[in-house]
């Protein structure tokens, strides 16, 4: 059953509409969908007390492209009153094992995956960037040009994979550092990028302490880069951390892991891309673009120092198997179908 009524909120009719929130809501029954909430976050007061009834005639289901610690304290509005569902763009479980290349050279962002053909694709994310420069960018607090916005995402976009610099940032676009901070905090707000924490354990050695950052999707990563079909990903000298990107973000997805996913990473150099807990164990995972991954150095310390359940190494193949002991090899295309639950 669809629902009973729909307000697109970036639509001036259905704003007015919407002009005396509190009593046009409270009269709805059944299913209330309210479209691109970020753009009226001020409605989610309303929601809290039209949640409070002592009877609930409606439910609303709130969609937007901003998360609420970015509306203005909207988690607080609503705290114990809603669920919150984190939804990307397609996965591997959607597109298939056979699609898996284009997913990662296309990204998931539904009209750039199913374009006609790499050039329509290319053109629709350099429109969705320009969209986000000129019209959204504003309403977070980012007070860069388009211009300026545009070189710190890809000066973001170069970073990929690597841990946040907020000093670099700050001098590339001329702001100081605790505003280039905010910046980045808008745009993991944003869902265009991720800021994965380190993870902290008790051992001697030094551990990186800073943030790695990505681009959420490996396809407005690429645009950003000026990379406009496979042939340019695959001869970019970053290439391989592209695809880590894109393995850890499928990863996460099939775990549901937004919020305890971590990396390990010592000053010495030992590091694994990604570690999740699960049930009172801890997993770790190596992105590998390789035919045939090897046992290295660093998941053999990870292992050891961080007592890891088992390392799965994700890598574009088509073969499970195991690698050693307690480390196996599992296809991308396999993540969700062997991860989901674990």
């Amino acid at each position: 059953m669809g629902p009973q009524a729909f307000y697109d909120l970036e639509s001036t009719i259905d704003r007015g509409a919407l002009a005396a929130a509190e009593t046009t809501l409270g009269e709805q029954r059944g299913l209330v969908v309210l479209d691109e909430i970020q753009t009226m976050p001020e409605l989610l007061p309303i929601l809290r007390v039209l949640a409070d009834r002592s009877e609930t005639p409606a439910r609303f289901l709130v969609l937007g492209s901003a998360s609420p610690d970015l509306m203005r304290g909207a988690a607080e509005s609503l705290a114990g009153r809603v669920a919150f569902v984190h939804l990307g763009g397609f996965g591997v479980d959607v597109v298939g094992a056979a699609s898996c290349t284009q997913l990662w050279h296309r990204g998931g962002l539904p009209r750039s995956f199913l374009a006609a053909d790499d050039s329509t694709s290319y053109a629709w994310r350099q429109d969705f960037i320009e969209t986000f420069l000129s019209r959204d960018a504003a309403r977070f607090g980012i007070g860069l040009s388009p211009e300026l916005l545009r070189r710190f995402w890809t000066m973001l976009a170069h970073r990929h994979g690597a841990t946040l610099n907020a000093a670099e940032l700050a001098r590339g676009v001329g702001v100081d550092q605790k505003t280039a901070a905010r910046y980045v905090d808008v745009l993991v707000g944003t869902y265009l990028v991720r800021r994965l924490p380190p993870w902290f354990v008790n051992t001697e050695k030094r551990l990186v302490k800073a943030p790695k950052v990505y681009l959420r999707d490996s396809g407005v990563l690429h645009a950003l880069l000026g990379l406009r079909n496979g042939s340019e990903v695959m001869s970019h000298p970053r290439f391989g951390t592209s695809w880590e990107g894109l393995a850890i973000e499928q990863v996460i997805a099939a775990l549901g892991a937004e919020r305890d996913a971590a990396f390990w990473a010592t000053h010495a150099g030992a590091e694994i891309d990604l570690v999740v807990p699960r049930g009172g164990r801890l997993y770790g995972f190596e992105c590998k673009f390789s035919d045939a991954p090897d046992v290295t150095r660093s998941m053999r310390i990870a292992k050891e120092e961080l007592g890891l359940e088992r390392i799965f190494v994700i890598y574009p193949g088509s073969r499970e198997y195991e690698l050693g002991p307690g480390i196996r090899v599992l296809p991308l295309a396999q993540v969700f179908e062997r991860l989901t639950g674990l």
